[in-house]
């Protein structure tokens, strides 16, 4: 189990420090950096990205909600919930990247509930509005972030649910975010721009502007292989009142 484990995390370590092309559309980047990891995607990442389940258990729906999750990847968010929830909503799954939509399909065949749909998050659409939408460390590998959080506003019924949690960095503390030093923010946003992601304070600006009414909690999490290093990530639900 340990060396499966190590030979799994190789594979997605070996991607990351290849980084993401620079060349090519956005789509065309996600597919040749992910498609060599895809398999791997969820054990490694589990370890890396924190905050997802803590996001989802603050979440209170209606019966028989409608559930979107943009920036998908596998589907692996999905199973947060529980198996009642998850029996009792519908849920569209919205990404860019093939390789990883595959998984997701493969993850949710045999669930009529769970639809899995191939398109840019700033330009999906539909007839129907829901009662949350969920954005898990997507916003960041988003160029176009601000219409991805326009358009989640939009899809949204009023009263709905924006949930995000990302990495993010901060310059002067206030309530409830927590700030970094210049030089923790210049390393993590270089860390992590060699593989696509933006780090900075840019996408949870735009969500306390898009979503004034909204709570928020910043926290740290230890990465795999990095020993101390703890990355700046944040949690945020906002509410659609208008």
């Amino acid at each position: 189990m340990q060396l499966e484990r190590f030979s799994s995390d190789l594979a997605v370590i070996g991607r990351l420090l290849r980084g993401m092309s620079r060349s090519g559309s956005h789509q065309e980047r996600l597919e040749q950096f992910y498609r060599p990891q895809a398999e791997h995607y969820d054990r490694f990442r589990e370890r890396l990205l924190g905050g997802r389940q803590e996001l989802i258990d603050a979440i209170t729906l209606p019966n028989q909600a409608r559930v979107l999750e943009l920036g998908a990847g596998t589907g692996a968010n999905l199973t947060r919930f529980s198996a009642d929830r998850i029996a009792a909503s519908h849920f569209v799954l919205v990404d860019l990247c093939p390789a990883l939509l595959a998984v997701a399909r493969r993850r949710w065949q045999g669930h009529p509930n769970v639809t899995v749909v191939e398109a840019d998050a700033a330009q999906f659409d539909s007839e129907a509005r829901f009662d949350l939408v969920v954005m898990s460390y997507a916003l960041s590998m988003m160029p176009s972030y601000q219409a991805v959080i326009a358009n989640a506003h939009r899809l949204l019924r009023n009263g709905g649910i924006l949930a995000a949690v990302d990495f993010y960095t901060w310059t002067e503390p206030r309530s409830s975010i927590q700030a970094q030093a210049s030089t923790e923010r210049w390393f993590w946003s270089t860390w992590f721009r060699h593989d696509g992601v933006t780090v900075d304070a840019s996408r949870l600006q735009a969500l306390i502007q898009q979503f004034p009414s909204h709570r928020l909690v910043t926290a740290r999490q230890p990465l795999p292989w990095l020993g101390p290093f703890r990355v700046p990530y944040f949690r945020f639900l906002g509410i659609k009142t208008r």
